[in-house]
């Protein structure tokens, strides 16, 4: 059982980027969709895809899941690393004039505002703030 979804879903990104894996499933949720769909238009993955997956074991039951494609770069995952920010036991929630570029630009922040999920340079520019989910660069 996973007490922090999101975490999950960031760490398994990370893992199966350190391990040069095409592609990954995450069990799907609104909010990991719309957070793979953020990294996918900020050029951090290939592909996102929502599937079903149908057991049948007496009973016909269906899993929905996210099949996320990684990118890479000569060789070298699009993703060096992920900071996860805010977390079950400690939520970080910023002002739209604090949120302030990652890595001098070349990363980008995730932050969950009340218009949804977006970077931190639409968050900024529509003057929202939120809850600073995490990190990438």
């Amino acid at each position: 059982m996973v007490n922090d979804p999101i975490s999950d879903f960031l760490i398994r990104i990370k893992n199966a980027q350190k391990v040069s894996h095409d592609q990954v499933l995450i069990p799907f949720s609104k909010m990991k969709f719309a957070m793979a769909n953020v990294l996918k238009n900020d050029g951090y993955l290939t592909e996102v895809e929502r599937k079903k997956k149908s057991v049948s074991s007496g009973k016909k039951i269906e899993h929905e899941f996210l099949l996320l494609t990684l990118k890479y770069k000569d060789g070298e995952g699009a993703i060096q690393d992920i900071k996860i920010i805010s977390k079950p036991s400690r939520r970080m929630y910023i002002k739209a004039e604090d949120i302030r570029p990652v890595r001098s630009g070349y990363g980008l922040a995730i932050v969950s505002t009340s218009q949804g999920i977006m970077n931190s340079r639409d968050a900024r520019k529509q003057k929202l703030g939120g809850e600073l989910i995490c990190e990438i660069w």
